[in-house]
């Protein structure tokens, strides 16, 4: 199976991106949803900001308040021992966790689907309690001639799944939470299956440490039920720690195609495929024994968070999976691989 990286990659970059207000900057872009748009190529953006700090030893980050209806910055001192810095995406104090960045999503629209023009201003951004700490990572279900984004929410009140759709990408309705905390990694299934709409989900459990992928069905994609386990992560696999769904699945002939990461014990991340059963989805028909993208490229391998390729968009055009996949929570880049490949390593 021959994986072939544009060789423009990243193709799309932190530079790239004008950021939202004057005191901020851009310090990733990457984790986008991907549909097509008439001719052309949409993305959506996970766009990270932080302040600017002029002082080098204050760590500045943001958050949304609700009470004045803005963004608001906060403060945290290098010299004060009560802030552990210990992790580049964190700032821990006392038990209270913070992000060192605040995600939005910007919309870029492009021909060749390579080359991207990018919106001078965010799609959708953090407006509630439940986005206060930044919304990321869209996926991009189209249903019956409308675009169904689901993405991540991020607030003290923990990490929720929260939903929004538009026919145009000009205007967005938004439609609330409809994945509880801790929920995140869902993938809506692009249409309906025996006349229920499903999607893939990934709850944690802090007291098994449970990291799986399950499935859940709908009337009305708003209220989500019936759930099952689907799929756990394999010991002594590529995926032996944690996984999640990636972009939203694709119908094959042999069944539904689920693109979804896996982390290991060097909390590296890559890419796999799963298949489903194409009229009961939450049966598992094949699962692939090795990646079929890994961290390899030195923009993969290297960047704020490294060692990690995390796709939310994937399109199957012409029997050719198009990834689009942020690196190292930094960029996106972009690669094709021949669908009859990826199903040929899926252990049948």
């Amino acid at each position: 199976m021959k994986v072939s990286r544009c060789p423009e990659n990243p193709i799309i970059e932190p530079k790239d991106v004008k950021p939202s207000r004057e005191d901020f900057e851009v310090v990733g872009v990457f984790n986008a949803g991907a549909a097509r748009l008439s001719d052309g190529v949409v993305l959506l953006l996970r766009v990270a900001e932080r302040p600017v700090s002029s002082d080098a030893s204050i760590v500045l980050t943001a958050a949304y308040d609700v009470d004045k209806s803005e963004i608001v910055l906060k403060e945290f001192s290098r010299d004060d021992s009560a802030n552990d810095f210990s992790d580049p995406r964190l700032i821990v104090r006392r038990g209270q966790t913070y992000l060192t960045s605040i995600s939005h999503l910007r919309l870029a629209r492009s021909k060749d689907g390579i080359n991207f023009e990018i919106d001078g201003q965010p799609a959708i951004v953090p407006a509630n309690d439940y986005e206060s700490f930044g919304i990321e990572d869209p996926r991009i279900s189209l249903i019956d001639g409308k675009y169904y984004v689901g993405y991540v929410a991020v607030s003290p009140n923990g990490v929720t799944t929260c939903l929004a759709s538009t026919e145009d990408f000009e205007s967005f309705e938004r439609h609330g939470v409809i994945f509880c905390p801790e929920n995140k990694d869902v993938a809506i299934f692009p249409e309906k299956i025996s006349g229920r709409y499903y999607a893939l989900h990934r709850p944690a459990s802090p007291l098994f440490a449970k990291n799986d992928i399950w499935i859940a069905e709908s009337d009305d994609l708003i209220c989500w039920g019936n759930h099952r386990f689907l799929m756990t992560p394999r010991e002594g696999c590529w995926d032996e720690m944690k996984i999640g769904a990636s972009a939203v699945p694709v119908r094959t002939e042999q069944g539904w195609l689920e693109i979804y990461h896996g982390v290991d014990r060097a909390n590296r991340y890559c890419l796999g495929a799963v298949l489903l059963d194409g009229n009961k989805p939450w049966k598992v028909v094949a699962r692939s024994n090795k990646p079929i993208l890994e961290p390899q490229a030195e923009y993969e391998v290297e960047g704020f968070f490294g060692n990690v390729v995390f796709s939310c968009g994937v399109l199957l055009e012409d029997n050719m999976l198009k990834i689009y996949y942020g690196v190292a929570d930094t960029s996106i880049c972009y690669a094709e691989v021949e669908l009859k490949g990826v199903i040929d390593t899926l252990n049948l």
